[in-house]
C-alpha cells in the first residue's frame, strides 16, 4: 500500500543540512554521534508517526512521503520554501533597550543569547546598545535546504 493523504505513517528519519550536519533524527545512535543527545538529554529518540496532510511536519517532508510504501527508504531534498522559508528581515524585531530591560526585570540580554518572547517564540539577540536591542526570530533552519533520509516503517 502506498502512502496517500490521510494515511497515518510511521517513519525513522535523519535530517541533515547540505554540509552533512545532522540537525534532527529519530535514531538515538545517530543523535549521540552528532552530539544532539547531549544537547537534549531528556528527549526520547523513537520512530515518528504522522498523519499525512495534517501539517504535522514540514510541507516538503509530507509531500515526499506520498507514494512511498512500507519498507521503502529514500532521501528527500527539501528547499527552504517547503521547509522553514527564507530568512527575512521582517522576523527581526527591535526593542528599546530601556523597555526591554524593564520587561526582563532589570536584566539586559547580551548578543548571542536566546530570548523567549511572551508568545513563546525564541529569538537570537543579534545586537545590543544603549538605545536598541535587535532580536532575530527567524526559525533556526530558515534559508536552509534540508535533506531527510527516511525509512517508512508502517502505513495505516
Amino acid at each position: 500500500m502506498t502512502i496517500a493523504t490521510g494515511d497515518s505513517v510511521t517513519i525513522e528519519y535523519i535530517g541533515r543540512l547540505t554540509d552533512n550536519t545532522v540537525f534532527d533524527t529519530s535514531r538515538e545512535p545517530i543523535a549521540e554521534e552528532a552530539g544532539l543527545a547531549e544537547a537534549q538529554p531528556d528527549r526520547e529518540y523513537a520512530p515518528l508517526t504522522v498523519e499525512v496532510g495534517a501539517e504535522q511536519v514540514i510541507e516538503g517532508l509530507e509531500e515526499g512521503l506520498v507514494g512511498l510504501a512500507a519498507g521503502e527508504t529514500t532521501t528527500l531534498s527539501i528547499p527552504p520554501e517547503k521547509a522553514y522559508g527564507e530568512r527575512s528581515e521582517k522576523h527581526i524585531q527591535e526593542f528599546e533597550t530601556n523597555e526591554l530591560r524593564e520587561m526582563l526585570g532589570g536584566e539586559l540580554p547580551e548578543e548571542g543569547e536566546l530570548l523567549e518572547a511572551q508568545s513563546g517564540q525564541r529569538g537570537d539577540v543579534i545586537h545590543v546598545d544603549e538605545d536598541v536591542v535587535r532580536v532575530d526570530f527567524n526559525p533556526e533552519l530558515a534559508g536552509e535546504t534540508l535533506e531527510f533520509e527516511v525509512e517508512v516503517l508502517e502505513v495505516n
